[in-house]
């Protein structure tokens, strides 16, 4: 699922009412309080910094960088989608709720590379179905 996030918002998110997505963080939701309530929630959280991120190159770079991906990342598109169809590298020992992806100045990489973009998109969203009916889902937030 693509979108808005929906009524009741975070909070169904993260304790299970609402599915796994890839949905638009409201603007009325900081980041760093987001990442906070889901730790709370018992999700593994994190940001993908994009400010100043403006073409495929630096988003890869900065999804390497940001995420702690493993060494054998490719900088590529089908790399990329190996590491969120493999969370072996994210996941911490102890069982999670969730996981829980925020790209954090989506609208300004998405103005500045929109190809790069919708492409990083439709690749969140399947990395999302993937994991939609684990223990442990994926939802990415676009902030």
């Amino acid at each position: 699922m693509t979108g808005p996030l929906p009524a009741p918002g975070l909070s169904a998110l993260l304790y299970g009412s609402t599915p796994p997505g890839v949905y638009d963080l409201p603007p009325t939701e900081a980041p760093a309080r987001v990442l906070a309530l889901a730790a709370d929630a018992d999700w593994r959280a994190a940001p993908l910094r994009l400010d100043g991120v403006t073409d495929k190159a630096a988003f890869l770079d900065r999804c390497a960088a940001d995420l702690d991906f493993p060494d054998w990342f490719g900088r590529n598109w089908d790399a990329l989608a190996d590491c969120l169809m493999d969370l072996s590298w994210w996941r911490e020992v102890s069982k999670v709720r969730g996981c829980l992806l925020i790209a954090v100045d989506w609208d300004a990489f998405r103005k500045a590379a929109p190809e790069a973009a919708a492409t990083a998109q439709a690749i969140f969203g399947e990395a999302v179905d993937h994991w939609a009916d684990s223990e442990s889902p994926l939802t990415v937030l676009l902030a």
